[in-house]
């Protein structure tokens, strides 16, 4: 597997090299072992700071695959069940006609909530507390369950304060407990302690390009992703890199990723820990949405949480592969996680300069993730 490796390293030599890209971790499993690991260019632009094995990067909706893991754990184990309405556990979520929101609601972007409390400032996306009470307090777009709109920073309060409720520990802790001890991560957080700050890399956001499309003032889009939340300037402070942001905020690497998909990958076990049942991993990935997602403006499949493999046309990921069965979480401006059980393969990629790239195919961790998997189709003939 040493050649898949280095297959991928001057890969990634070669898109930094050509200015494409400026900081890239990725890690990839088989069968439960690692095959790559490996990373190329910058961690700091201000400094020159390189980036290592170690690096940590804010992944934006990457996080999102772990928030929805520990909602499946809890389901896993009995402690909630998927069409339970948000309000039995949260009873001030029914307000404004949010009383039948259910939890596969949430987790599937349906309950009709994806736009930001209006005044939300970057002070108050570290309040807890202030944000649950703001989002339970909205009127929804549509009557929850009826259609499917891109909850891009709301999902973290609504999964993180639903795990919350019935398990009385905050979601980054459950994160904590019950994914990273007992599968040996160590680099991943719901808001970072002190002592990882210096491993931290700051991402900087590229304008888009001419050809991406134009985000109008007052859609529903610019609601769910305010121009002040997408910028380097404001999730590159302090204050929010510690707050716990589980729906566009976890900070993490390409390490962590792999391995916490390379645990789907095994069917919910790895190396000895079960995390959950193959029943429950091969639920989530059944198609759950398959309809014009109104704040994406485009098709958008999901499964249980999950995006799923796939063309592009065809509302997948390309970047998982041509596997409707493959499913993971990307994150704004090119991070990816993903597992593909039948391939027993799982693939995390992070990076630096986030940017739209209107081809999928021309996205870097597309190109990545499909050099792993040319190599894994040779090796198999």
């Amino acid at each position: 597997m040493t050649e898949i490796n280095d297959r991928v390293k001057k890969l990634m030599d070669r898109l930094v090299d050509s200015g494409q890209e400026v900081g890239l971790q990725c890690a990839a499993y088989l069968d439960g072992e690692m095959i790559v690991d490996c990373w190329s260019g910058i961690a700091d632009e201000a400094t020159g700071r390189k980036v290592n094995g170690g690096s940590l990067f804010t992944c934006w909706s990457t996080t999102k695959g772990w928030a929805a893991t520990c909602v499946h754990i809890l389901a896993d184990r009995g402690r909630l069940q998927y069409g339970d309405p948000i309000s039995r556990y949260w009873p001030e979520f029914a307000a404004q006609g949010k009383s039948k929101a259910t939890v596969l609601d949430a987790l599937t972007h349906r309950v009709g909530v994806p736009q930001l409390p209006t005044g939300t400032t970057p002070e108050m996306m570290c309040d807890w507390d202030a944000m649950c009470s703001a989002i339970a307090g909205m009127k929804p777009k549509w009557t929850p369950g009826t259609k499917v709109g891109y909850h891009a920073f709301t999902y973290g309060w609504l999964t993180g304060e639903i795990v919350r409720r019935i398990d009385g520990r905050p979601i980054a802790k459950f994160a904590q407990d019950e994914i990273c001890k007992p599968l040996g991560i160590d680099s991943f957080f719901m808001g970072i302690p002190g002592r990882v700050e210096n491993r931290v890399a700051p991402f900087r956001v590229e304008p888009p390009p001419p050809d991406a499309p134009v985000i109008l003032p007052g859609s529903l889009t610019r609601q769910a992703m305010p121009a002040l939340f997408m910028n380097s300037e404001t999730l590159n402070r302090p204050d929010l890199r510690r707050a716990s942001l589980p729906g566009a905020g976890g900070i993490m690497n390409a390490r962590a990723i792999a391995r916490h998909y390379a645990m789907f990958a095994g069917y919910g076990e790895l190396d000895g820990a079960r995390i959950l049942s193959k029943r429950t991993v091969n639920l989530v990935r059944k198609v759950n949405t398959d309809e014009v997602d109104m704040v994406a403006n485009r098709r958008v499949v999901r499964g249980l949480a999950y995006g799923l493999g796939g063309s592009a046309e065809g509302g997948g990921s390309p970047a998982m592969g041509r596997s409707r069965r493959a499913f993971g979480h990307g994150g704004y401006g090119g991070s990816l996680g993903y597992a593909d059980p039948e391939m027993g393969m799982s693939f995390g990629f992070t990076k630096t300069l986030l940017k739209v790239v209107p081809d999928p195919k021309k996205a870097s961790a597309y190109l990545v993730a499909e050099e792993i998997r040319k190599a894994l189709r040779r090796e198999a003939r």
